[in-house]
């Protein structure tokens, strides 16, 4: 029996979800080689590693489950709240204000068309 779709996921990539999310919503739903071209020419920090979570969901399914890399495209790619890092930076009069280090959840579903 063929697969007909493939994931990849990376877990707790040190970015939060909110501007990982801006990234991912250019690629939904296009062909893998435009999704890359967008990847690459978007000037943000979470470009280059949406960008490999891709290349890897391509690869499993390339490797995996004998897909076609000429077919695929992004079928589902959503970003999931990792862990929060909680840390705490002092303030005066011996205060400390909170800082939260979020981090998050990628999953990149490929198919084929």
């Amino acid at each position: 029996m063929q697969a007909t779709e493939t994931r990849a996921v990376a877990k707790y990539i040190r970015i939060a979800p909110r501007k990982v999310r801006l990234v991912v919503d250019l690629i939904r739903g296009k062909n893998i080689p435009e999704a890359l071209a967008i990847l690459q020419f978007t000037p943000r920090g979470a470009s280059p590693v949406v960008a490999k979570v891709v290349r890897s969901a391509v690869a499993n399914a390339e490797n995996n489950h004998n897909m076609d890399v000429d077919k695929l495209y992004v079928k589902e790619i959503y970003v999931d709240e990792g862990p929060t890092l909680k840390r705490f930076h002092p303030r005066a009069q011996g205060r400390a204000y909170s800082i939260l280090k979020r981090t998050s959840h990628i999953t990149v579903v490929v198919a084929e068309r």
